[in-house]
């Protein structure tokens, strides 16, 4: 038979793109797994197996944790990247890393097409598409939740189980968790299934990375970080001397550190860009130290001014990831800037981790603009009280102005 082309399949290893991987098979194609380890728990080496015993004609597993740490989780810090003030991204960051090299390997591989596993109705399809889009031009893209002679067949998971039951598809042996699950090395997100009720409260075992604070130890581990240019480099644990330097292993040990102690559990509605609203469990445990750390070294070493603008510009990088488009003109534009604003945030943060907070106990730089003796109540320094009078009535002539001609008086204060 002709083949219809070449497709590399985002491959996890799960029942979905094991079915996908023969149901591709089936329409003609031949397949390329490529399985990305971005810090999950799995065994790779089965996922392989699995892969070749399915009719795969190669499969890629690609170590990409040292790069999503220092290209995606990285400028996210420096960003202080959060969705609808609560969710660190943990999914929408992994996603043009995953995508990044699956493109890379179907250009390589001469594949005129790339297929993925994601539904039709959430963010994970808009994330993979535009990456694999700016990235490839060219490309074709397959996604059988989308194609309905694939949706109408597979109409839930009883289908899918029948199917790899036929082709010889080996399905898990124990019970799926009655919700869906993605984790990586940045965070473990739960949702639908018995989740999608925004009432029903999520299971104490559901969490996997982070222990409930109520059980976590009842002393603190006490950390000093070090940043520069808005990034960690350094993180040493007061309380029994380790320390790490490597990117890698700094997010690892934060992440082990924040589990232990509970830190980064969030339970939210947040809006899709799709347009509908969606129930998530998430927990970020390593990111979460880091996000408070950071803020702390960068309000110590920025000026007031560039900070505000760069909080707007941390919002919007915040809402472009979120939506898939880490790769595009503007999302490349925002991270210039954001990058620039960097280039003083440098000194160390001391921090305590404790039954689920982190508490900032102290910080210093060689790049603070903070002048002991300049705030002092103590110290006159170079600072005229006098000259705060006039400051202030020359920002009261827009209130008296606006009282005198429009008056408040009619109005309850």
């Amino acid at each position: 038979i002709m083949s219809k082309g070449t497709v590399v399949l985002a491959y996890s290893g799960g029942l979905d793109t094991s079915c996908i991987l023969v149901w591709l098979k089936e329409q003609g194609y031949d397949v390329i797994a490529y399985l990305a380890n971005i810090g999950q728990d799995e065994d790779f080496e089965a996922a392989r197996k699995k892969a070749e015993s399915l009719g795969a004609k190669k499969i890629f597993i690609e170590d990409l944790r040292k790069e999503f740490v220092e290209d995606f989780i990285w400028p996210s810090v420096q960003a202080n990247a959060v969705y609808e003030d609560r969710y660190l991204m943990g999914t929408a960051i992994a996603r043009p890393c995953i995508a990044r090299r699956q493109v890379e390997i179907a250009r390589k591989e001469g594949a005129q097409f790339v297929s993925h596993g994601a539904t039709g109705k959430g963010n994970d399809q808009i994330r993979f598409e535009l990456t694999c889009y700016a990235l490839y031009p060219e490309v074709k893209i397959i996604a059988p939740w989308r194609i309905p002679e694939f949706y109408n067949r597979f109409r839930g998971r009883k289908d899918l189980m029948e199917y790899a039951q036929k082709f010889g598809i080996p399905v898990p042996v124990t019970p799926k968790a009655p919700w869906s699950m993605d984790a990586n090395l940045m965070h473990i997100s739960y949702e639908s299934g018995i989740l999608e009720n925004p009432k029903s409260q999520a299971p104490p075992d559901l969490y996997l990375m982070t222990k409930n604070p109520a059980d976590s130890p009842n002393e603190p581990d006490v950390l000093e970080m070090e940043f520069r240019n808005g990034v960690p480099i350094k993180v040493t644990n007061e309380t029994n001397g380790i320390s790490k330097n490597a990117p890698l292993e700094i997010f690892s040990y934060l992440n082990e550190i924040g589990g232990k102690h509970g830190v980064g559990r969030i339970d939210i509605v947040e809006n899709r860009f799709i347009g509908m609203k969606s129930r998530g469990i998430y927990e970020t445990p390593g990111g979460t130290i880091l996000l408070k750390a950071h803020l702390d070294i960068e309000t110590f070493t920025m000026d007031k001014e560039v900070r505000r603008i760069k909080q707007g510009l941390g919002i919007k990088f915040s809402e472009l990831v979120y939506n898939g488009f880490w790769y595009s003109p503007e999302c490349d534009f925002v991270r210039h800037c954001i990058a620039k604003s960097q280039e003083n945030v440098e000194g160390k943060v001391q921090l305590s981790v404790f039954k689920g907070q982190v508490y900032i106990l102290g910080r210093e730089s060689p790049k603070s603009l903070y002048n002991e003796e300049l705030v002092s109540m103590d110290v006159q320094g170079d600072y005229d009280p006098c000259d705060a009078s006039g400051f202030i009535r020359i920002n009261a002539v827009r209130l008296r102005e606006h009282h005198r001609l429009q008056g408040f008086s009619g109005k309850k204060q």
